[in-house]
């Protein structure tokens, strides 16, 4: 009889994980589900590699999941890039945070002393520093912290290579929508597709925000993160954009910049409680070019390209859910909240590593599926109309 592992979501994680699954044989046969793949959060991910500029007080085990899996980061796009037969976008420039104010900068030297308290060595910059390195930023820069070892990948050229690598492995494409994952009261068997049933021997469950209602036992574990992005080009009239990522605190909200390689940028982002709103808010809009343009004043004679919104899934302790959760077949690889690109890394080993038979790796185990849930007023509890810098 045929081993077959269905994975559930065709987003940057659930495509990395059936192409590796694929690849090193870990089933007879790999079918990667979803009705739309690579529309979802992965689509308009800002594609920042970032755990030591995204650091904050009180999250050592997100920052340090995050450096695991940024030190995976190069191998991994290598070998897609080798099955693909196509780049996958990324870029080694590394990131440069700024700050506008002095309450921002108060909170940038605070960052500083935490990541070197960690022993994360990092740069401190004054602002003229600061626009030395980068001469698109503004005069209302007052000072910057230099991050070199932060990656950024183009999302959609990942997606695109993720595709085509998982093909040349044979990775099979449904595109049925899921309902839910079917199970035994011991073992899942399979999943309810529309219009019939997948019959499976073990299922990945890799669906983002919707992942909660695939099965009970991921049930209240995620939920949708609203995030909205913009995408701007620029023109030839207009000064460049940065080589580096550039993130910013504006008046305390942030914002960044993550440039490509065709003279786009991605600008982002936005984060509400506001369950599966699809609409872009004019507000949300507003604010984001505001602010990207004191911190980068060309922006202004950029090309708007587009305006998106989607759903991150976000956790109660921002780490997300990797490995075995509720009867014996059921893997989760979900809740990655606005480190989704980055986590995918660690994601792919720590899931190659259950399908194998093996325990979860020591450097994945925070984020391990069946952990008891963070108490009320955690850390990771969200907050409506916030911003964050996600990725």
């Amino acid at each position: 009889m045929r081993d077959r592992l269905v994975v559930v979501g065709a987003g940057a994680v659930g495509a990395a994980v059936a192409w590796a699954a694929a690849r090193d044989r870990l089933a007879d046969e790999v079918v990667l589900v979803d009705p739309e793949p690579g529309s979802g959060a992965s689509r308009v991910a800002g594609g920042m590699l970032a755990p030591i500029s995204e650091a904050w007080p009180g999250e050592q085990d997100v920052l340090e999941l995050g450096a695991v899996s940024l030190a995976a980061w190069p191998a991994f796009a290598d070998a897609v890039a080798a099955d693909a037969g196509r780049p996958v976008g990324l870029r080694t420039e590394g990131t440069l945070q700024v700050a506008t104010d002095a309450a921002d900068v108060a909170d940038l030297d605070r960052v500083v002393e935490h990541l070197r308290a960690w022993g994360r060595d990092v740069e401190r910059l004054t602002g003229r520093d600061a626009r030395r390195r980068e001469p698109a930023l503004g005069p209302a820069v007052r000072a910057g912290l230099a991050v070199p070892d932060d990656l950024a990948v183009d999302n959609r050229a990942l997606l695109a290579a993720l595709d085509a690598a998982g093909r040349a492995r044979g990775v099979v494409s449904d595109r049925r929508r899921v309902v839910r994952v079917l199970d035994d009261g011991g073992r899942v068997t399979g999943v309810e597709v529309d219009g019939g049933v997948l019959e499976a021997d073990r299922v990945v469950v890799a669906a983002g925000a919707w992942s909660a209602s695939l099965h009970p036992a991921l049930a209240g574990r995620v939920r949708p993160v609203k995030g909205e992005i913009l995408r701007v080009r620029a023109r030839r009239s207009s000064l460049p954009p940065p080589v580096r990522t550039v993130r910013a605190a504006v008046t305390g909200r942030p914002v960044y910049a993550v440039p490509r390689d065709d003279g786009r940028m991605v600008v982002g982002a936005t984060q509400y409680e506001a369950g599966f709103d699809p609409d872009v808010l004019v507000g949300g809009v507003r604010d984001l070019l505001a602010d990207v343009e004191r911190v980068l004043p060309g922006i202004a004679d950029y090309a708007l390209e587009e305006a998106a919104a989607s759903f991150r899934p976000g956790t109660d302790d921002n780490l997300p859910l990797l490995g075995p959760l509720g009867p014996a077949g059921l893997v989760a690889a979900t809740g990655h909240g606005r480190n989704g690109m980055l986590l995918v890394a660690v994601t792919v080993d720590a899931v190659s590593a259950v399908l194998r038979g093996e325990a979860l790796p020591a450097a994945a185990r925070p984020a391990r599926a069946d952990r008891d849930a963070p108490t009320a007023g955690s850390v990771g509890a969200g907050t409506t109309g916030a911003r964050t810098d996600a990725g």
